[in-house]
């Protein structure tokens, strides 16, 4: 095998170990989003292309999101931040180095996202990228403890790097904005569940992330329909705005968590069984079990794997384990049979 050298004789950089893209190639890795736009309304709830300009301000938070011709980006575009924020949290947890541009897998990504993978997903694909690059956030909202005032796209850039036979993009270049990278690199993320990726309609994700911000793990989170609706980013007015609450009540779809509607325009959000912490500590795994996961399921990240685990263990009413290496594994195997 020839191997490059510099005019020295040295070896050349290895420059994908430098960092200048990280390869998307993390199996099953457990979804995350950033705080910050779990938080504040970024992304638009419009079905169809919405081309107005938002500016929210709450509690010296201050955002203007300006949207370009092709309309601002929508709470179902964010997936793909999403995937990119799972894929880059799974690598550092597992401890390998990442970078802001990413190449990835337009088929993987729609699989993770619970999309579609006929023609007409990855045209839409498409107009999500385009949407995402597009528009303009300037905000003051701090991430990776570093307050700024700045302007930038949700991602900086992106390019078809290789297409299939049939013309679709096969392989895809993203590079976030170091905005969104330093929110990744602070680990200022949380987890969400797998069954976001099942919620039909907008205003359903944006509760469910508010939801997951705000309540967490505590017994419960109370707030105003007026603070909700702000929060969310919803532009219909507050009676049609609490009719959608209602229905989603009703439906009850959203994971994690039990929405009631409280006296005093108020919704209360409850977390479902398992999700409140318990008394009992999480069970500790050996070094030797956590290399036997890696053995069992080569490419996956197991300090994922192990954190999903956890959570299995927890909404299962947090038994004492006496072999809890053995629980593991044996959970293990289970997944890498699907």
């Amino acid at each position: 095998m020839s191997r490059a050298v510099t005019a020295a004789g040295g070896l050349l950089p290895d420059r994908h170990q430098q960092g200048d893209f990280f390869v998307c190639d993390i199996f099953d890795a457990i979804p995350k989003d950033d705080l910050a736009s779990m938080e504040h309304p970024l992304f638009s709830l419009a079905t169809r292309p919405d081309r107005r300009i938002l500016q929210y301000d709450h509690n010296g938070t201050e955002i203007t999101v300006t949207p370009s011709v092709k309309g601002l980006a929508t709470i179902h575009d964010k997936d793909i931040l999403i995937f990119c924020i799972s894929q880059l949290m799974a690598a550092i947890n597992a401890g390998r180095q990442v970078s802001r541009t990413l190449q990835l897998k337009a088929h993987d990504l729609l699989v993770a996202t619970n999309r579609e993978t006929s023609g007409d997903a990855y045209r839409r694909l498409r107009e999500a990228f385009e949407r995402l690059a597009g528009t303009r956030i300037t905000t003051n909202i701090v991430t990776g403890d570093k307050e700024t005032t700045t302007g930038f796209g949700l991602i900086e850039s992106w390019e078809i790097v290789r297409k299939s036979r049939g013309g679709r993009m096969a392989s895809v270049s993203v590079t976030l904005s170091d905005w969104l990278f330093r929110a990744v690199v602070s680990k200022s993320v949380l987890t969400l569940s797998r069954d976001y990726f099942r919620l039909r309609k907008p205003l359903e994700r944006r509760i469910y992330e508010l939801a997951r911000k705000h309540c967490g793990r505590q017994p419960s989170w109370t707030v105003s329909v007026d603070t909700l609706l702000k929060k969310s980013g919803s532009a219909s007015p507050r009676r049609v705005f609490r009719k959608m609450l209602r229905d989603m009540i009703e439906a009850d779809h959203l994971p994690d968590y039990e929405m009631t509607e409280e006296p005093g325009d108020l919704m209360r959000f409850t977390p479902r069984g398992g999700l409140v912490s318990s008394d009992t500590p999480p069970p500790t795994l050996s070094a030797e079990a956590v290399e036997e996961a890696r053995r069992l399921m080569p490419g996956a990240d197991v300090y994922a794997l192990e954190a999903e685990w956890r959570g299995v263990w927890a909404r299962s009413g947090s038994p004492r384990l006496r072999k809890p290496d053995a629980a593991f594994l044996g959970w293990v195997k289970k997944r890498s049979s699907r």
